[in-house]
């Protein structure tokens, strides 16, 4: 059987039925993903699709209102994304941003150009006196605003006002009241914009007439039910891996369908110290559901044995972990779905589309314009012929509405709070040849690492702490004598998502302690450095 990508969010999420209250159309911008965020953070549902889908494809969803998303492109170039010029006919209201101002006015009759002067970062955004809008209800001007742009609209077409404008920018916004269609040049998406969520919100309340009635709950609620319709009498398989989200997909979908769910922790070998024997005590002895605990460190190890490639180690523990999945659920017997923590990051980190739900199901997902930074195992690691159908419930959610998730399923703060651990494991936090000794040695490093940051009390300001083993070996000196021994990194971030990062400023004291230890109590560590790389142009994990 090929496979098949169940969402458990689609219709059933629109609440009242009466159709998809926001569609976001993604026109390839870096803060997309966060649009959708702001949306969902005004309790509204929303889901995003590729721009170019037809507009008989997305009316069937009845879309509410949409927002064109920013974009890297300028719209008067050959090839730049559009999206169906029916969109602005269609009598939806609609909200451009950034790329999605300026396509809009294209479209429509405005003249779109690029200045000698961009503008870049923050700006004072000043409202037109005269021209108060329902977008900017209860704003004061001046207003602090992020701009990223070099092109501009010099004319806006037939109908349209200029609502607010900045020094550099005579048309930073733009409205035609009577059809309901808006542009803002900067992004009110993003923090650096004071009074963003304020815009967003009018837009979403007094202009489109929607109503903040999306919450987790709700999610919870539809989510179970659609899974509980989908699987039937169907047995389902969840790939355990202990971490807050595999675990919170595992208890939901055991609230819709009970003992006909059987989870399957997997322990590869590439886990943290002490991390096989809490997964199983957390799911048999606390929560009651049905375990098996597949030992299958052996095997993972002679798959990875010579291979030094990041892309390759993903692909190799993703296509095993598949494989001891349908063997498991062989002897289970008659087992159908597959059942996946997988979440936004990784679908925008492995190549797919920033789409959710319905709209952009048609090709499971991965239909965008995103880049393939690294295979995710539950994503891009999957191979193309399946014997069981992915039921992913927890694909629309971030990783913040997970651990919100998971504290009203009632999970134990040890597993909601458990900081991010990738698919492979330890297998990318070692560069080069995976070996059991290396495992060994990273282990104990990355031990040292969590619990100084525990005892500190800064393990939940933190995202994400760990120790990397780089495969490079310094000259020391132990013993009063010479050392050609390994380096050890640590990385530490602060984040809200995952989808972006910054190093987390630990206290030097903290540092020379992890320091000390790490080389004190590893003989074959002789030097400790410190990552302070953003993400990006880093990544979280260091493969």
């Amino acid at each position: 059987m090929t496979e098949a990508v169940v969402r458990a969010v689609g219709e059933s999420a629109t609440g009242s039925g009466r159709g998809l209250p926001v569609l976001i159309l993604d026109f390839g911008g870096q803060y997309t993903q966060l649009i959708a965020r702001r949306v969902r953070e005004a309790h509204v549902y929303c889901e995003i699709a590729p721009c170019d889908v037809p507009w008989s494809e997305l009316s069937r969803h009845n879309p509410r209102a949409i927002i064109l998303s920013g974009g890297p492109a300028s719209v008067y170039q050959e090839g730049a994304p559009r999206c169906d010029p029916a969109v602005f006919h269609a009598g939806v209201p609609i909200l451009g941003i950034c790329y999605g101002m300026q396509l809009m006015a294209q479209e429509l009759g405005g003249d779109v150009r690029r200045r000698e002067e961009g503008e870049y970062g923050p700006a004072d955004l000043l409202l037109r006196e005269g021209s108060s809008s329902l977008l900017f209800a209860g704003i004061t001007s001046p207003t602090p605003v992020w701009m990223s742009h070099g092109d501009q609209v010099l004319t806006p077409p037939a109908g349209f006002r200029a609502l607010a404008y900045t020094a550099v920018t005579p048309i930073a916004a733009m409205g035609d009241e009577e059809r309901k269609l808006y542009g803002v040049q900067f992004h009110p998406e993003v923090v650096h914009t004071r009074e963003g969520k304020t815009i967003l919100r009018n837009f979403l309340f007094q202009i489109a007439g929607l109503e903040p009635a999306w919450t987790l709950s709700t999610f919870r609620e539809e989510t179970v039910a659609r899974i509980r319709a989908e699987v039937g009498a169907k047995k389902a398989v969840c790939g355990l891996s202990g971490g807050v989200d595999s675990a919170t997909a595992a208890v939901l979908v055991h609230e819709a369908i009970g003992s006909q769910l059987t989870c399957i922790f997997v322990d590869h070998g590439l886990l943290r110290a002490g991390e096989a024997g809490e997964v199983v005590h957390t799911f048999r002895d606390r929560l009651g559901i049905p375990l098996i605990h597949v030992q299958a460190q052996d095997r993972f190890l002679e798959r990875l044995q010579g291979v030094v490639e990041p892309e390759r180690k993903r692909r190799i523990i993703g296509e095993e972990f598949i494989r001891v999945f349908e063997e498991e659920a062989a002897r289970l017997g008659d087992v159908t779905y597959l059942v996946q923590g997988t979440l936004y990051p990784d679908v925008i980190e492995s190549g797919g589309t920033p789409g959710y739900g319905t709209v952009a199901a048609g090709n499971g997902g991965q239909r965008g314009r995103a880049s393939v930074i690294k295979s995710h195992h539950n994503v891009g690691g999957l191979p193309e012929r399946m014997n069981l159908k992915l039921l992913e419930p927890l694909r629309l959610l971030f990783k913040d509405e997970v651990r919100q998730l998971a504290g009203e399923l009632g999970l134990p703060e040890e597993i909601v709070w458990r900081q991010p651990f990738p698919g492979p494991g330890l297998a990318v936090r070692i560069m080069g040849e995976v070996t059991r000794e290396r495992l060994d040695l990273l282990r104990a490093a990355d031990r040292i690492v969590t619990d100084e940051i525990r005892q500190a009390g800064l393990e939940r300001s933190i995202w994400q702490a760990f120790a990397v083993l780089p495969g490079v070996r310094t000259v020391g000196v132990k013993g009063d004598e010479r050392s050609y021994a390994e380096l050890v990194a640590i990385r530490a971030v602060a984040s809200d998502d995952g989808m972006t990062a910054d190093w987390a400023r630990l206290p030097y004291d903290l540092l020379g302690h992890i320091s000390t230890r790490i080389m004190n109590e590893l003989p074959a560590v002789n030097r400790v450095v410190y990552d302070i790389s953003p993400k990006p142009p880093a990544t979280i994990e260091w493969e």
